[in-house]
């Protein structure tokens, strides 16, 4: 089974005023859906905007493990442990919340900045924080987050270039960038797939195009 989720679904948050735009694809905050609460163990899939200076102040989190991917600009994270990181375009920022964290976000560039922040479930809660960062990640290398089970693939494609969805009992896909076709239906930007049990699935791009592919335990 396939399910699409178009960017123009996504439910829209942040404070424009505040220059932060935020786009959900699952229920989050104020935004609660029953029928789209999760997809095996991922919780949100969000598409953050931060204009410079902007940002989100410290804030708690726990038993979730937050991935970070830039699309453009640079983020600076800093948490309760006494880290401070600069996060660009390329890289795998993974934060493991455990038994409790807090940290900001924030643009403190001179240009926008873009990112897609995707949370998952732990297998079981509890535990230290961890945090990770790999610079640069190649397409050929999936970064795995043992906690959630999951693994992320990265895969930037030329025009015509096909490439193949893993193969798990659950799939979730986000077009960062670009044009993709994927079981018939044609993807843009901001578009997702969650796919269950669906094996020898490829991905076509139209154009230039970077997706996000989670392998995951189950859909």
């Amino acid at each position: 089974m396939i399910s699409v989720r178009r960017a123009d679904e996504r439910y829209r948050g942040g404070d424009a005023a505040a220059g932060i735009e935020s786009l959900h694809a699952l229920s989050f905050g104020r935004f609660y859906d029953p029928d789209n609460l999760r997809f095996g163990p991922v919780l949100a899939c969000n598409e953050e905007r931060l204009a410079p200076g902007a940002g989100f102040d410290e804030h708690p989190h726990s038993h979730t493990e937050i991935v970070t991917w830039v699309v453009e600009g640079e983020l600076t994270h800093r948490d309760s442990t006494g880290r401070a990181t600069v996060v660009r375009a390329g890289d795998v920022q993974h934060l493991s919340s455990a038994g409790g964290v807090r940290h900001e976000e924030r643009n403190d560039g001179t240009a926008p900045l873009v990112f897609v922040q995707m949370w998952l479930a732990p297998r079981e809660p509890g535990g230290a924080p961890a945090y990770e960062i790999v610079r640069g990640i190649a397409d050929s290398t999936p970064y795995a987050v043992l906690a959630a089970g999951a693994m992320l693939h990265v895969r930037r494609l030329a025009p015509g270039e096909r490439t193949a969805v893993p193969d798990a009992p659950g799939v979730y896909v986000h077009v960062v960038r670009g044009e993709v076709d994927l079981a018939g239906e044609r993807l843009g930007p901001g578009d997702s797939a969650r796919a269950t049990n669906e094996p020898a699935l490829d991905v076509i791009a139209r154009t230039r195009a970077e997706l996000l592919l989670w392998e995951l335990p189950e859909g």
